[in-house]
């Protein structure tokens, strides 16, 4: 009896996709998902808006949005709703990311929620991902990961009372509540 085995794909079967599909290559894989709501979009401006201010007058870096590819391997292509590339790792930047950013950010959406929490985050945690942050909407929660000895450790999360602080940005002070408005 013969055995079905189904073929990887790669950066190369990637790049051959239409423009217009969200699609992440994970493991081989094409994952697509649809286009996000209104609010997941409103909280990712909200991020940009508020990351922006911080990080272009202290020339840190750029602060990019999805879609926008992370090329981690030939198997493996994300494209995390929001990226911080700092300045010192912006020679990694083409067309695309070639490499992980220094921040990484993901909008969980009721679809994806299992991806982003599970699935890229140890995506993230073996290609070395400094930081990762998950937006939790219903629970209007901010959770901030660091790699620590090879291992994603808990740095905070934060609510709408709080203010929240990154090992990537130093000294930034983001208000979480005006991530949710």
């Amino acid at each position: 009896m013969a055995t079905l085995t189904r073929m990887r794909k790669t950066v190369e079967d990637y790049m051959q996709l239409p423009d217009d599909l969200r699609v992440e290559l994970i493991e081989g894989e094409f994952f697509m998902s649809p286009s996000p709501g209104y609010r997941h979009q409103s909280i990712i401006v909200n991020l940009v808006r508020l990351l922006i201010a911080y990080v272009r007058p202290r020339q840190l870096g750029k602060i990019l949005c999805a879609p926008f590819d992370c090329i981690l391997s030939d198997e493996n292509v994300v494209q995390p709703d929001v990226l911080f590339v700092a300045t010192h790792n912006l020679g990694k930047i083409r067309e695309r990311l070639f490499g992980v950013p220094d921040l990484a950010i993901e909008v969980l959406s009721p679809y994806n929620s299992e991806r982003d929490r599970i699935v890229k985050r140890d995506l993230y945690l073996e290609f070395g991902l400094p930081e990762y942050w998950i937006v939790d909407p219903e629970s209007k929660t901010i959770e901030v990961r660091t790699i620590q000895a090879g291992k994603w450790q808990m740095h905070a999360i934060f609510g709408t009372n709080d203010e929240l602080n990154s090992p990537a940005l130093a000294d930034l002070r983001l208000p979480v509540r005006e991530v949710f408005e």
